[in-house]
């Protein structure tokens, strides 16, 4: 019996799922993020080894009974010297080659779409979007925080934090974000929320990512600074999805469309990506999460047949 495994890593957590040769999850995991862009590249390794001992082990199998393996990984690409070793580090894992690596944003893409071409964009602790169509792929977004991440979960807690702050010293009515905000971290006075923020999480990605709930919270309480803050997200995620249509040449189709991500838990966020989107697109709710589409790619790498998901 087939096996394949899908690795599908995060900014807050890795997903480990083995699918049988017919699409059916045998076991899964969950372990910590392997994004290593502040700790080092040994990180991955050790998340990959762990996450893969306890799945094979919950699924009665040795490394050696895998048939084929997707690795996706964060910021996989975006340091070109660093791939090398992200591309050995599955083999020591594992102890054999019948696997690939690549971005997380193919995992996203592969499960919110059962494989199927179009365009997928994933709004979590950050965001990018990634579509193929015809045979041919690109991807927009992925900058990271520092450039951007546009409509992710931590570009929408900062800009909620800027809110916080305006509304903290008047430069804006308070509303509910402001005593949400504090609640959320836990102070009792305005200027803690700075030191918790900077020097007790040391500006940590996904403690600072989960303040977005209190920003979309807050704007489904009325809040109207949040609610600008959640329709700008909207915004943002949906012109990545244009910017990939347009890559891939998909302009003047109608182009399937998915999404993944924390993000797009808040019916809020989800209106305004909806509603910012235009014409031309065949949107679609999720087959299934990046952890089983990374291994759904594993099997498409291997010539298997993808389930039919429609």
């Amino acid at each position: 019996m087939a096996r394949y495994l899908g690795v599908d890593g995060g900014g807050t957590k890795t997903a480990f799922v083995l699918l049988d040769e017919h699409g059916t999850v045998v076991a899964e995991t969950v372990g910590p993020s392997c994004y290593y862009f502040t700790t080092g590249i040994d990180l991955v390794e050790r998340v990959l080894r762990d996450g893969v001992e306890r799945i094979t082990g919950d699924g009665g199998i040795d490394t050696a009974a895998i048939d084929r393996a997707f690795f996706a990984l964060p910021a996989y690409g975006e340091a070109s010297a660093d791939v090398p070793e992200l591309d050995a580090i599955p083999a020591r894992v594992l102890g054999h080659d019948r696997y690939s690596c690549g971005n997380d944003m193919i995992a996203g893409w592969a499960g919110s779409l059962g494989g199927e071409d179009g365009v997928n964009v994933v709004a979590g602790t950050g965001s990018i979007a990634y579509g193929e169509w015809r045979g041919d792929g690109a991807r927009a977004g992925g900058w990271g925080e520092v450039f951007g991440d546009e409509g992710s979960g931590y570009w929408t807690a900062i800009r909620g934090l800027n809110v916080f702050s305006r509304m903290a010293d008047g430069r804006l009515p308070a509303g509910p974000l402001h005593d949400a905000m504090r609640a959320a971290v836990g102070v009792d006075s305005d200027l803690d929320v700075v030191g918790v923020v900077i020097d007790g999480w040391a500006g940590d990605r996904g403690r600072v990512a989960a303040l977005s709930r209190v920003v979309t919270a807050a704007a489904a309480d009325g809040d109207a600074a949040a609610r600008d803050v959640v329709t700008e997200a909207g915004q943002e995620l949906a012109a990545l999805a244009v910017a990939v249509r347009d890559r891939i040449g998909a302009a003047g189709d109608r182009v399937p469309l998915s999404y993944s991500g924390g993000m797009f838990s808040d019916p809020g966020v989800l209106a305004a990506f909806r509603g910012a989107l235009g014409e031309g697109w065949d949107l679609r709710e999720p087959v299934a999460g990046p952890g089983v589409g990374a291994a759904l790619y594993a099997m498409k790498q291997a010539g298997a047949a993808l389930p039919a998901h429609r």
